[in-house]
């Protein structure tokens, strides 16, 4: 049996991908979560016999430390974190202590038998950047604000702890990823909410800012698929892949699909635009993760179709 430890287990990202990993009969999961944005129930509901979930902070080395030695961990993905723009903006300090969870997580995974971390970087490490498509090896990173400056720190602690120690990564830079079970606060869940419940979609801006929206199947599917690769060839060098998709589509052009879709006819209200946090545009190179996935990407028209399946994230 494979025992796989997943951070942020009960967030949007983090709960899909345990789902996906208990579709496994080989696989073992445990998730931890400090319910902080996270969700139980957002949880599995199915091969219970297989998973196990811990409430804790992975920033608590006394904490985190506890599931490693109680548990023979193979592979770790760690994907806890402060997430959302204005969260981060709000809470900078909360932000910057997650560079204590992916120290723990490195010095924890060097000293035990684990073989590969996955870690969840972002796209917000490129910060405004001065190349399209951002590229994984390519494009300068230009992380300035204390949410990018964690992604871009953490990643240097993996690169170091696998240059000292041998410790193996691989790295997800996420682009804007949504599906049911997201947060409110993101974009996409909040303009579906506000067309139905309240008749107006709020814009910052004028809407002109573009966004790659990758549905939570692709996310998933491309790194479970890197997780069998990994296993079947424990040797694989470290990698870095951007996890998004690669249609550019305006905040604007999003909220007149989402009236479109729903037949809402909300009235679209522009705010003023946001001070920091809200890049002008991202469009990633997405060469490596279509290699994962290995199948069409899904649309954003039919991503949103899928989330108004479900009501009980819609309303």
């Amino acid at each position: 049996m494979i025992h796989i430890l997943v951070t942020g287990g009960a967030g949007f990202i983090g709960s899909s991908l345990v789902e996906k990993l208990l579709s496994n009969p080989d696989f073992f999961v445990i998730a931890v979560d400090n319910l902080s944005t996270g969700s139980l129930e957002k949880l599995p509901k199915k091969n219970l016999d297989r998973f196990r979930f811990i409430k804790l902070n992975v920033n608590d080395y006394n904490d985190i430390s506890a599931v490693f030695f109680s548990y023979p961990i193979d592979y770790v993905f760690h994907y806890a974190a402060v997430v959302g723009v204005q969260r981060t903006l709000e809470q900078p300090f909360n932000v910057l202590k997650d560079i204590y969870g992916t120290e723990n997580i490195c010095k924890l995974s060097k000293n035990t038998k684990v073989k590969r971390v996955f870690y969840s970087s972002s796209s917000e490490v490129y910060g405004e950047s001065v190349e399209f498509p951002q590229n994984e090896d390519t494009t300068p990173l230009n992380a300035r604000l204390p949410y990018a400056a964690v992604k871009n720190l953490s990643e240097i602690y993996l690169k170091t702890f696998n240059q000292e120690f041998g410790l193996q990564y691989s790295i997800f830079r996420f682009f804007n990823t949504y599906g049911p079970k997201q947060n409110p606060d993101f974009v996409i869940s909040k303009f579906i909410r506000q067309a139905f419940k309240e008749k107006k979609i709020t814009i910052y801006g004028d809407g002109s800012q573009t966004r790659t929206f990758c549905y939570i199947n692709d996310n998933v599917d491309a790194t479970y698929n890197h997780l069998l690769q990994c296993i079947e060839n424990p040797n694989l060098d470290p990698k870095i892949f951007n996890i998004g998709n690669n249609n550019e589509t305006t905040v604007l052009e999003l909220a007149n699909l989402i009236n479109k879709i729903t037949n809402a006819n909300a009235e679209l209200v522009f705010l003023p635009a946001l001070k920091e946090g809200d890049m002008k545009r991202r469009l990633p190179d997405i060469t490596k993760m279509k290699q994962l996935l290995n199948r069409p990407m899904t649309s954003l028209e039919d991503g949103i179709k899928e989330i108004l399946k479900d009501t009980k994230f819609i309303l």
